[in-house]
């Protein structure tokens, strides 16, 4: 079976997703996703009549997000019309299984050339969200309008599924402010390091002036003391009514675990960002990047995907990982860096705590509770900082894996060539 190597990854800085505050927020996505996509070929010299599939990931597929946003940012980005492409929806875990499926496809000796990645504009999103609200529509639950899948496997918000994971496991406020606190830090630390300078690309606006050269999200200034004054985020949240019936987020989850005593511990300050942002990945076969002169950067070892309980929804990164390590045939020794995607702080402490795993070998430069999460977008992100550091570090094997909503996880093991 024919090998999957990374040849180059980039993406977008993260910008605040909020309309008249994020920089990247005033665009269109597709012109977002563009940015990443010409950055591709413009510095690998890419013949893109060559590239065999555009495998693209955006989560809200809809209004401008909508309508294959792969192919229509290929265009835009002025590839050729032989470079087909596709979009599809794994919820937050999108990004992640867009490169899993451009490995598998060559892999399987079907394709030569694969770009894989996401685009997710939050800002979008979260206007859209305020729309409907102002319209009267509540808050949309998982599985919402299939009363049999919601009796079956309750689906909640994610919000309050992270507190009740939290209080679940004995994990406390201040374990996972401690965890938000050290993300910012670390964050701090890799952008003054230059630690994603070389995935990084800028992003300019239509008339060609610059739109965004750096982070917009992270907040170095954050302390302890000022985590610890947050109030929760989803206590209000998880007993607001969401039908006539009185059904509630914190019902559903009691529904499925009904001697559950809800803590509400997590908050603006030690959950992942909203933000805009776009992130690439080139794939090939080793005979193509000989053939064209393309250094791989890393190989894919190996892919899975995992499910887990929908009602508590965010705990399948665990099995997840362990699925991942069997089918490479190795053990959380072999794997020199991690990367957990920080949806909330407790998914990636409960990560930690589960696989018992070095806590300076996870999510070395920060996670999303710093840069910020763009739903589609943040596994490319992450598989690129893993190909990045490892590089910068002269280690050779990296796990990056995060939960997805419905109770879902994929992941990907890759190595250092």
């Amino acid at each position: 079976m024919p090998d999957a190597y990374i040849i180059d990854a980039v993406r977008t800085p993260r910008g605040i997703g909020k309309v008249g505050k994020g920089a990247l927020a005033d665009m269109h996505p597709q012109h977002l996703a563009a940015a990443v996509l010409r950055a591709l070929a413009e510095r690998n010299g890419l013949n893109t009549a060559q590239v065999d599939d555009i495998i693209w990931s955006t989560s809200t597929q809809k209004g401008k997000q909508a309508g294959d946003l792969g192919r229509m940012a290929a265009l835009d980005a002025g590839y050729d019309i032989r470079s087909s492409g596709t979009t599809l929806d794994r919820f937050c875990g999108g990004g992640i299984t867009t490169v899993n499926l451009a490995a598998a496809s060559i892999m399987s000796g079907m394709e030569e050339l694969v770009i894989a990645g996401g685009t997710e504009m939050m800002s979008l999103t979260a206007s859209m969200a305020a729309e409907e609200a102002a319209a009267g529509l509540k808050p949309m639950m998982m599985g919402s309008g299939n009363e049999r899948l919601q009796r079956s496997h309750p689906q909640s918000h994610q919000g309050v599924c992270g507190d009740a994971i939290a209080s679940m496991e004995g994990i406390t406020r201040a374990d996972v402010d401690a965890l938000g606190l050290e993300s910012q830090r670390r964050a701090a630390k890799a952008i003054a390091d230059g630690a994603f300078a070389r995935s990084l690309v800028p992003v300019y606006r239509e008339d060609g002036s610059l739109a965004l050269d750096r982070e917009e999200f992270p907040r170095p200034e954050t302390t302890a003391e000022g985590l610890a004054a947050l109030k929760p985020s989803f206590a209000g949240l998880a007993d607001f009514p969401l039908d006539a019936n009185g059904t509630t987020f914190r019902k559903l989850i009691n529904a499925k675990y009904p001697e559950l005593k809800i803590e509400h511990m997590h908050h603006a300050g030690n959950s992942s960002g909203v933000v805009d942002g776009a992130a690439a990945v080139l794939l090939a076969s080793k005979a193509y990047a000989d053939a064209n002169g393309l250094k791989p950067r890393a190989r894919v070892v190996a892919m899975a995907n995992m499910g887990d309980c929908p009602t508590l929804m965010l705990n399948a990164p665990v099995p997840a990982a362990r699925k991942v390590l069997a089918k490479a045939g190795l053990t959380i020794d072999d794997i020199d860096l991690f990367e957990i995607n920080e949806a909330f702080a407790v998914v990636a402490e409960k990560f930690i705590r589960d696989l018992r795993l070095d806590r300076d070998k996870v999510n070395v430069n920060g996670g999303a509770i710093a840069l910020g999460h763009p739903i589609g977008a943040t596994g490319s992100m992450l598989i690129g900082t893993m190909v990045d550091e490892l590089e910068r570090r002269g280690l050779r094997r990296g796990l990056v894996t995060m939960c997805a909503a419905g109770g879902m996880a994929p992941a990907i093991i890759v190595e250092r060539v």
